[in-house]
């Protein structure tokens, strides 16, 4: 019998990773509120949990891939949480982005009953994560990242990146959302620049893409902005864009709290904080 792998939190990113546990040989054990995505993965061979708690009785790897450090904490420390019913041995993946501190925290908790814990935090969005091409941020004890090496060999072709010891992947993934959004900002406003002068943003990003100053997340990112308005103002989308736009100012308002810990200062992360419903699309006057 293979190692039983646990994933909870199947959502835009999470699903997509839980989907290549099975495939890959492992007995898998899975949960989310949402019963859809649970349904689609027990089709492909998983097996339904009814808490995260059932997840790390059935499990000794459990992955982790949901919205906040508040939800974090719930699942694995919450009554009927992961570590109520992960034996010894254990070890949780935290794919999230999260403060450092909930790291630490979930960490120490786990230790007592013997189980350890990796910011094994991931980036390159839902398609590369269907695809296999997920950059893995980690933070932990490298003989713990070995031990698991088939659960990240199972999810992504790229080479994991060890960031140093438990809180660097989730200090490095703030880095690297910082980037990320201040991108979109610059693409944004480069787009609506280019509208206004009445150049076609097709030739915008050619010209971007030809220099190599648009990368091919920018331009992912662009192509939500060339919707017909009928779209772009529908229900449906609004509230996928609203999700969007609140997982960004979460992760940057994590990333202006790490920064002013650190004592450093971060004046174009801080206005790019407060454009994300502008960038996204979102209609929200009080954010606009």
């Amino acid at each position: 019998m293979g190692t039983r792998v646990g994933f909870i939190g199947l959502g835009n990113q999470g699903k997509p990773i839980a989907a290549h546990l099975v495939p890959a040989g492992f007995e898998t054990i899975v949960y989310d509120i949402d019963e859809g995505p649970v349904a689609e993965l027990v089709a492909a061979g998983a097996r339904a949990a009814t808490t995260p708690r059932e997840v790390g009785e059935n499990a000794e790897w459990v992955g982790l891939c949901v919205p906040e450090d508040a939800h974090v904490l719930a699942v694995v420390m919450g009554d009927d949480g992961v570590l109520a019913g992960m034996a010894e041995g254990g070890v949780i993946l935290v794919h999230s982005t999260v403060l450092p501190e909930t790291a630490h925290t979930i960490s120490e908790a786990a230790a007592e009953k013997g189980i350890a814990v990796l910011d094994a935090c991931v980036t390159g969005g839902a398609a590369r994560a269907a695809n296999r091409e997920l950059t893995y941020l980690i933070g932990g004890d490298a003989a713990v990242i070995e031990k698991t090496a088939a659960y990240f060999e199972a999810t992504t072709d790229i080479p994991i990146i060890h960031a140093g010891p438990l809180g660097s992947g989730a200090k490095l993934k703030l880095c690297i959302n910082l980037i990320t959004y201040i991108q979109w900002a610059a693409a944004y406003e480069s787009m609506t620049l280019a509208r206004a002068v009445g150049l076609p943003q097709e030739i915008l990003e050619e010209a971007g893409r030809s220099n190599g100053q648009i990368t091919e997340l920018m331009s992912n990112f662009l192509v939500s902005h060339k919707l017909p308005e009928e779209t772009r103002e529908s229900e449906g989308f609004q509230a996928l864009m609203r999700g969007h736009m609140n997982i960004a100012e979460k992760d940057l308002a994590w990333a202006l709290e790490l920064a002013r810990k650190s004592g450093v200062s971060l004046p174009v992360g801080s206005l790019v904080s407060q454009s994300m419903a502008r960038l996204y699309g979102v209609e929200d006057k009080g954010r606009r």
